[in-house]
């Protein structure tokens, strides 16, 4: 059987792994939205002359986020297009990380709106395109013993105080053959890599922009630490004259601060007690014939596989025994991390199905792994999408290989939970 033909990004690749770890269980598996290239150096968000010069350093990029949907190649859409620092800055300000966090927060003014930055990382390895300084060697970023090309992302969305500004940059982008990617803010066809780095920032500043007041107080706050925290300060200098902002309870606890949530979502493959077919469940608004694996939150004071064993049996009525982790991943969409696992149902009156708990499913089926493995290879598509040209009408669907469902299912089909339980 000829495989189809596929646009679908290649998955992050792992560098081999000898491990006794990984002679047991296998190859680890990198999902979708992991495998950044970039050091994060997350420890130097707080150095504002480490931000300054590479924000300022000639090599710098800049992903621009519009609604959250990323700045592409205009002729070709799979890879991420980066602004430099001459086109940013009259959105940013020409040195936006001169005051250190302490200043900023002396200096916070609730009046003024300003664009959110994020450092994303440095490019150390040379993984990206694009040039090291003025192309002299002598001319690459280095900051201590800490040297690649430096990237940020830029939230670049028309807003009443910034309309004009960003025009100008979409028509300076447009110029050089660049677009924001037009099928929306969630942007499945990167190619490795580039999706995780936009997967953070992505998630970045939709939490910052989800996130401008005091959760205790109410009250504006602050972005610091290179967009990844928000204060709540002291004092304001709105209308020109600094005054006491009312109390608030983080003012006066270790950490005045608030950070990126991440939500954790538990998503499963569930095998029969024989081990010969797997669960899968539909919702009403997914496309006809269109399945995939079980998932929900997982809730507070509760283990991985108690969630797992809880959200399966809540939407299907099925009843879970040995649960096993599998793999994880980032899902910016807005905040999860998909927890993903293998269990095995009960024998007997545990695999019955039964749809009245949760009126989440429209259904749920027990299906043999060949039919699964068949649609494996010519049923996988995005949500949205029509089916490939090899399927046939009235088989099975799946979720294609950029979402954690899918490696989830061809683990199953391939073995993977037997060789776990050895």
């Amino acid at each position: 059987m000829p495989p189809p033909t596929t646009t679908t990004p290649a998955l992050p690749l792992l560098p081999p792994d000898s491990s006794l770890l990984s002679k047991k269980f296998g190859r680890e598996t990198a999902n979708y939205f992991s495998g950044s290239p970039l050091n994060r150096l997350s420890f130097l968000r707080t150095n504002h002359d480490f931000l300054r010069s590479a924000f300022s350093h000639p090599s710098a990029a800049f992903l621009l986020l519009d609604n959250l949907a990323p700045l592409v190649q205009g002729d070709d859409p799979a890879n991420l297009a980066f602004a430099t620092g001459e086109d940013v800055k009259p959105l940013t300000g020409e040195d936006p990380f001169k005051k250190s966090e302490e200043e900023q927060i002396k200096g916070f003014n609730s009046e003024e709106s300003k664009a959110i930055i994020v450092f994303l990382g440095i490019d150390e390895k040379g993984a990206l395109p694009g040039k090291k300084g003025n192309d002299d060697d002598n001319d690459e970023f280095k900051f201590k013993e800490f040297r690649g090309r430096p990237f940020f992302a830029v939230d670049a969305t028309p807003r009443e105080n910034n309309e004009g500004v960003v025009k100008e940059l979409k028509e300076r982008m447009d110029g050089k053959g660049f677009k924001f990617y037009e099928g929306g803010p969630r942007h499945m066809g990167l190619h490795a890599g580039q999706a995780a780095m936009y997967g953070y920032a992505r998630a970045i500043i939709d939490w910052n922009a989800r996130t401008p007041f005091c959760a205790q107080c109410g009250q504006p706050t602050l972005s610091v630490n290179a967009g990844t925290k928000r204060v709540c300060p002291p004092t304001d200098l709105a209308s020109g004259e600094l005054k006491e902002r009312k109390p608030c309870a983080t003012r006066g606890t270790v950490s005045n601060h608030s950070f990126p949530r991440t939500d954790p979502t538990v998503i499963m493959a569930i095998v029969s007690s024989d081990g010969t077919k797997v669960l899968l469940g539909r919702q009403r608004r997914w496309p006809k014939y269109w399945y995939s694996t079980l998932a929900g939150f997982q809730e507070p004071g509760e283990s991985i596989e108690e969630a797992v064993r809880r959200e399966v049996w809540e939407e299907s009525g099925v009843q879970v025994g040995r649960v096993i982790l599998h793999s994880s991943q980032p899902w910016p969409f807005p905040a999860s991390l998909m927890i993903g696992a293998v269990g095995q149902a009960v024998p007997g009156d545990g695999e019955k199905i039964f749809l009245g708990h949760d009126a989440e499913l429209e259904d749920a089926k027990w299906f043999p792994l060949d039919e699964v493995k068949e649609a494996l290879v010519r049923g996988t598509s995005n949500l949205g999408e029509a089916a490939p040209k090899e399927y046939m009408e009235g088989s099975l669907r799946l979720p294609p290989q950029t979402a954690i469902a899918n490696q989830l299912i061809s683990s199953v089909v391939e073995g993977w939970w037997v060789v776990s339980k050895m």
